[in-house]
């Protein structure tokens, strides 16, 4: 496959998530909430996780942007279900390093996020790809630090 097919792929990925976001709504019984916002450009986002024992067993998104950071949204929530906070941190770790260029390990169980590595060429939308993953790393810090207290 060369790199224009492997592009539009991507765009199409992007686009599906977008259109048809996985995960989008509110969870009533969430047991972790982050609201964040990407000043710079509008984009808005609402994470609920419910989380037991260090799982996360359900995730939903909601919020206004554009298709990156919608497609973005949609994209970890499916990531990180079934995952343990620690793993998803993990994982946000890996979509950071993406974004930035540098060396990155995406395992099988972070789906379609790969498709959004394009997005590392324009550094305008690099904070629309990683705005649902800081807001999910905001939520761990923040309940991580409510469990010790």
């Amino acid at each position: 496959m060369n790199f224009n097919n492997l592009d539009q792929l991507y765009r199409s990925v992007i686009m599906d998530h977008y259109k048809n976001p996985r995960n989008k709504g509110k969870l009533d019984n969430g047991t972790m909430t982050v609201d964040m916002n990407n000043p710079t450009c509008g984009d808005r986002i609402h994470l609920t996780f419910e989380v037991k024992d260090g799982l996360i067993e359900d995730a939903k998104f909601d919020g206004e942007g554009c298709s990156i950071s919608m497609a973005s949204a949609s994209m970890m929530t499916e990531a990180v279900k079934g995952q343990s906070l620690k793993t998803a941190m993990q994982m946000s770790q890996e979509f950071s390093k993406m974004m930035l260029g540098e060396d990155y390990n995406i395992t099988e169980e972070m789906g379609d996020v790969e498709a959004l590595q394009g997005v590392s060429q324009f550094p305008a939308r690099i904070k629309c790809a990683t705005l649902a993953w800081k807001a999910l790393e905001k939520g761990t810090v923040e309940k991580e630090g409510k469990e010790e207290s």
